[in-house]
């Protein structure tokens, strides 16, 4: 059977595939080599109610980065299983649209948590 000339090959998607599986090994080698790290740096700092909202605001963030660097990699592999552009541009278009989305809600809770710690506490 002939191939399409916009079909994307089995062989490469197969590589494509293991390729996003090794980075995102990798990924969540580092982002628990970073948040170990984090943890000796904050548990080396006196305790105080600012130092504590700062954590929150840190702790955020970093599940965050974790959430949307997951959502990145879930897109790669699905970009390496389809099988052909218009798969490749639906999955773009839904992930972009999701993660606005996500971005804004994550911007928000982010500022709200900061908001509280720049607060006068009385």
């Amino acid at each position: 059977m002939a191939q399409s000339p916009f079909e994307i090959p089995q062989q490469l998607r197969e590589l494509t595939e293991k390729n996003v599986e090794q980075a995102s090994a990798a990924y969540g080698q580092f982002m628990n080599a970073m948040t170990q790290a984090m943890s000796m740096w904050w548990g080396a700092l006196p305790p105080n109610e600012m130092t504590a909202g700062l954590k929150a605001v840190q702790d955020k963030a970093v599940r965050f980065a974790k959430q949307n660097a997951e959502a990145g990699f879930t897109l790669a592999s699905s970009l390496a299983n389809a099988k052909d552009i218009q798969e490749v541009l639906a999955l773009q278009t839904h992930y972009a649209q999701s993660q606005m989305h996500t971005y804004a809600l994550q911007a928000q809770e982010l500022g709200r948590l900061m908001a509280d710690t720049a607060k006068p506490k009385s």
